[in-house]
């Protein structure tokens, strides 16, 4: 199904339907039970370093079908790839999925997505998890745990999700970004650098990493409708544009992001074409 913002207008628009509710036959009761979050998955033709990334083919299906097949295995109500360009709608549409066409004007994947917020009537308080488009292996149990948890925090806008990293190299690794926690469970900060940084292990020349392990982000987010479409006009935060970080903008602003600790590493992500290989290579071993 095709969504513009066009299509929404009217009493009887086709966002007007934005839950999907089950009915439930227990005994002589009908019971009624609803998945209660969205995932979006913007998709963008032009890349720099692979270009038409999202068409690339994984054994036999092109990468952004991959991804919504495996968003679509989530306890999510809808599924829907987010776009500004015809050849990445047609071939969704091809396969079954949903797609939302946005502006090519939006300078950041947060702006197309708070359209896409406004497209689909999603009230305030929807939770909505955006799926990078070059995630064909996203653990659709991620998916669930971001979103769950940002509904049991109702102090948060925004959770997402970390790994604990085991490997020195990738601690060090400006790349790899990572994040340290405060009691409950939110972020105090990310950033690129080694944090938290362990000054008697390091200083003792340790080639270990500290206990408990050190958390790399995962870039898997789950926010509040209403939040999502207010992030964008928040003014860019020193720190954001200092460490190309866009989270720390939430955080330079006060507001709170819950974080998940995975029990595995996430698959990797495809930003090169040996990281293209290296996710074929998995499809077709699995």
């Amino acid at each position: 199904m095709l969504i513009s913002a066009s299509a929404h207008e009217g009493p009887l628009g086709l966002g007007v339907c934005v839950r999907l509710t089950m009915l439930l036959v227990v005994g002589n009761r009908v019971e009624m039970s609803a998945r209660t979050f969205t995932v979006l998955i913007p998709a963008r033709l032009a890349s720099t370093r692979l270009p038409d990334k999202p068409l690339l083919d994984i054994c036999g299906l092109p990468m952004i079908v991959r991804v919504a097949e495996r968003a679509a295995l989530s306890q999510a109500h809808r599924v829907a790839v987010v776009t500004d360009h015809q050849l990445i709608a047609q071939v969704c549409e091809q396969h079954g999925f949903d797609v939302v066409m946005t502006s090519p004007d939006h300078p950041s994947g947060s702006d197309r997505l708070a359209e896409a917020c406004e497209i689909l009537r999603l009230r305030d308080d929807e939770v909505v998890v955006n799926v990078q488009g070059d995630e064909p292996l996203v653990d659709p149990v991620n998916i669930d745990s971001v979103a769950n948890l940002l509904c049991a925090r109702g102090d948060c806008l925004m959770s997402t999700l970390a790994a604990p990293i085991a490997d020195r190299e990738e601690f060090l690794n400006p790349n790899a970004v990572k994040v340290v926690l405060g009691a409950d469970g939110s972020a105090l900060y990310f950033s690129r650098a080694a944090i938290p940084f362990w000054r008697d292990g390091f200083a003792s020349g340790s080639d270990a990493l500290m206990v408990p392990a050190p958390l790399r982000h995962i870039g898997l987010y789950a926010y509040r409708a209403g939040f999502l479409r207010a992030f964008p006009a928040l003014p860019q935060a020193p720190l954001e544009i200092l460490e190309s970080l866009e989270q720390l903008r939430a955080l330079w602003h006060g507001h709170k992001i819950a974080v998940h600790i995975a029990s595995n590493s996430p698959g990797p992500g495809v930003d090169t074409h040996e990281d293209l290989m290296r996710v074929r290579a998995l499809f077709i071993r699995n």
